[in-house]
Formats: C-alpha cells, structure tokens, sequence
C-alpha cells in the first residue's frame, strides 16, 4: 500500500511538472508527431501571430463554449451520447481543451484508460495554464494536414503565407479540416467540407459579436 501510494505521489509530480512546463516552453513533440511515418513539419508560433479569424475559427468549429466551461462540456458530451445511441456517423463531444490535453500528452485512440488520463490532464491544463495558453497549445500541435502540424505549417502548405495573414475564408476552411486533416481537403474543398467551412466562416462573426474569445484576448 505505501509503495502505491509514492508511486500515486510521483506520478503527480511529475504530471503536474510536466504541464507547467508546456505552460512556459514550446511542446517540441508529440506522441502523434512522434508516430507519424511522414516527414514532420511545423513551426511553434506565439498567439499575437496568429490572426485572431483562426482563433474564431476554432472555436466556431469545435468548441462555442470555450471561454464558458471548465474542460469539459456536459451538454456536449451527453448530446453526443444520445446521438451515438441512435446510431449512424460517431460523434465526439470533446472541447479545445480536452483536444489539448490528448494532442500534448498522450496518443490517439479510445479507451477507459486513455480517456481518464485525458480528463486528468484537461483539469491540470485549465488550471495550471488558462484559457490563452490551451488556445496557443492547441493550434500549435494540432494537425492540419499529412504530416503537418500547427496553423503556422498549415497556412504556409496551404496558403504559401503565415498564420498571421490568414483571412476569414482561409481560416474557416482550415478549422473545417481539422477534425481529419488527412481527407478533407483545405483548398479546393467540395461537399460537405466546402459547406462546413462556410459555416464556420459566417460563425466567425457570431464569435466577434458575442464576445465568446474573451477569454483568450481579455
């Protein structure tokens, strides 16, 4: 019992380690980058580089409530859950913070185990980071495309400029391929993925208007 115990305190330290560290420094790689058999680009870029549109963007596409929620959105999750239940396409529920946590911590994939070091890891980030510092890790480490990582990589592989030119357009089109960079097209996109990034483009505006980046800009 008193072995478990230390090895409990340990992980602690070391977790808790670990995530104040990503709170002050770059994350150089990740568990997915790590994994990836193709070349590896991306390019860590401060969120004051980013055009603000992106940020919107994501938010729009994955997570309203992001400047609203702890790490997890309950109503999000169960809504996912009862749509699961009905069957059809697999829906996921997780916020920007809980994709931060999976994408800088651990590895892709489903599980009970996975799944608990995520929620843990999601808590250490809200609280050991905030809201601005998850926004910055999250479109860092993200990917964006084959072997791409960050919207800096992604805006240069797509848009042969960086994240801080990008347009609303451009922005929306890249938060629609987020959920599967690797077959949804960012340029030229067709059918659903075309529609999606116009939607993320008019909700871009909703973002602005309600104030619902607040937490990441003040």
């Amino acid at each position: 019992m008193f072995f478990l115990f230390r090895l409990a305190i340990l992980f602690l330290i070391l977790t808790v380690g670990w995530v104040a560290l990503y709170a002050v420094v770059p994350v150089p790689y990740t568990a997915t980058m790590l994994m990836d058999e193709n070349p590896v680009t991306k390019d860590w870029t401060p969120l004051e580089a980013i055009d603000r549109d992106m940020v919107r963007a994501a938010i729009a596409a994955e997570d309203g409530k992001f400047c609203q929620h702890n790490g997890f959105d309950t109503e999000a999750i169960a809504e996912a859950a009862r749509r699961n239940a009905q069957g059809g396409r697999i829906r996921g529920g997780s916020t920007i913070s809980q994709q931060t946590a999976k994408n800088a911590f651990l590895w892709q994939g489903g599980g009970f185990f996975r799944k608990g070091l995520e929620a843990y890891f999601t808590f250490l980030i809200e609280n050991i980071w905030g809201k601005r510092r998850i926004m910055e890790v999250y479109l860092n480490v993200a990917e964006t495309g084959i072997g791409t990582y960050g919207v800096e990589a992604g805006a240069q592989r797509y848009f042969n400029h960086g994240a801080q030119e990008l347009t609303a357009s451009e922005a929306a089109r890249m938060a629609a391929a987020l959920p599967l960079p690797k077959r949804r097209a960012v340029t030229n996109p067709t059918g659903f993925t075309r529609r999606y990034g116009n939607t993320i483009q008019a909700r871009i505006g909703q973002v602005s208007r309600d104030g619902l980046d607040a937490c990441v800009y003040g």
